[in-house]
């Protein structure tokens, strides 16, 4: 491993490029970057002119591009944060880690674990930090879950169970253009855009999973990409997993329930609404609100691990071991 030559301090903001500003950066995750003093986001990129021009306008950023190639190269740009669609991460990365500069990837890492594991690689061999935007890690909501989880508030944790589903959207039954149905771009299709995020979290709560495994097919015939999923697995502290995710039921569902020896704990992953806890106490409900920008805490955490203040808790190695996950769960390994 080489040594990284990068250094960040308080002193001088830390100046971001961003590659891909689409709906994702317009108010999850390049505001919160804009909320740090430290930071300052430089420049801009998206394939369409007039586009990221626009975007470049409203959100005050000095400069703007059409080439991925300009953000990452620019001396000015100190790290980057790529939020373009998964079949383009490993491109845009794989650049970014060969110009030695922090980067962090919207997740999921890429279209399948071969690819995340590429990119990890290429971070681990240039000790250069790498992470990903799994924010759900730093929320407040989530990480209330895991205090209880660790006070033993619910006893030995036994079994996690998640039901995600919904009916097909407007776009799904017009046969419109949508990346994330798309078999090249997200082969589990909302699977991989949605259930990414809560398997992550799953990795969080209760530590890795060590084995998974599932049934993945296409029951509609709407897109490309798989629409029903099915999955099990099991973390290596001996706690069950099981979960589907369906995307052509008449119900739209987010349900995580997750059992205890001496009681319960249910929340939404994606969806709002408020944190329940059941034991011999009584039933509780606690409401916490994520922030306006939904990635202010993950980025805070970005900023502070940079300055040594603390580990980021989505970083490659964590995407990577997501990703794999998804992989086993769809049958892709």
């Amino acid at each position: 491993m080489t040594e990284s030559h990068f250094h960040f301090s308080e002193e001088k903001p830390l100046r971001w490029g961003i590659i891909g500003c689409g709906s994702v950066a317009e108010k999850k995750s390049v505001p919160a970057y804009q909320l740090i003093p430290e930071f300052k986001v430089h420049m801009v990129m998206r394939r369409d002119a007039e586009k990221v021009q626009d975007y470049a306008q409203r959100h005050q950023i000095a400069h703007w591009t059409t080439h991925a190639d300009e953000v990452i190269q620019n001396p000015e740009v100190d790290a980057i944060y790529i939020a373009t669609p998964p079949d383009t991460h490993k491109r845009y990365a794989l650049q970014v880690a060969a110009a030695g500069k922090p980067c962090c990837i919207e997740k999921p890492m890429a279209p399948n674990y071969q690819d995340s594991l590429a990119i990890c690689e290429a971070f681990k061999t240039k000790n250069i930090p790498l992470f990903i935007a799994y924010y759900r890690r730093s929320l407040p909501r989530f990480i209330k879950v895991k205090q209880w989880l660790d006070e033993g508030l619910i006893g030995t944790v036994r079994h996690v169970n998640w039901q995600k589903s919904a009916s097909p959207n407007e776009v799904d039954l017009n046969g419109g253009s949508n990346w994330r149905t798309e078999e090249k771009v997200a082969p589990g299709g909302y699977f991989d855009d949605l259930a990414s995020h809560g398997l992550d979290l799953f990795n969080f709560l209760f530590g890795d999973i060590k084995k998974a495994s599932g049934m993945a097919l296409n029951q509609q015939g709407l897109y490309t990409a798989h629409d029903a999923v099915t999955g099990s697995w099991l973390h290596e502290n001996g706690v069950t997993g099981a979960g589907f995710w369906n995307f052509g039921t008449y119900h739209r569902v987010d349900k995580v329930e997750i059992f205890g020896s001496e009681g319960s704990i249910r929340f939404a992953v994606l969806d709002e609404a408020p944190i329940e806890l059941e034991n011999a106490s009584g039933h509780k409900i606690l409401e916490i609100p994520h922030p306006v920008h939904v990635q202010q805490f993950h980025v805070e955490n970005i900023k502070n691990h940079l300055l040594g203040k603390c580990e980021h808790p989505s970083t490659g190695k964590t995407g990577l071991h997501t990703s794999w996950v998804m992989d086993a769960i769809l049958g892709n390994l």
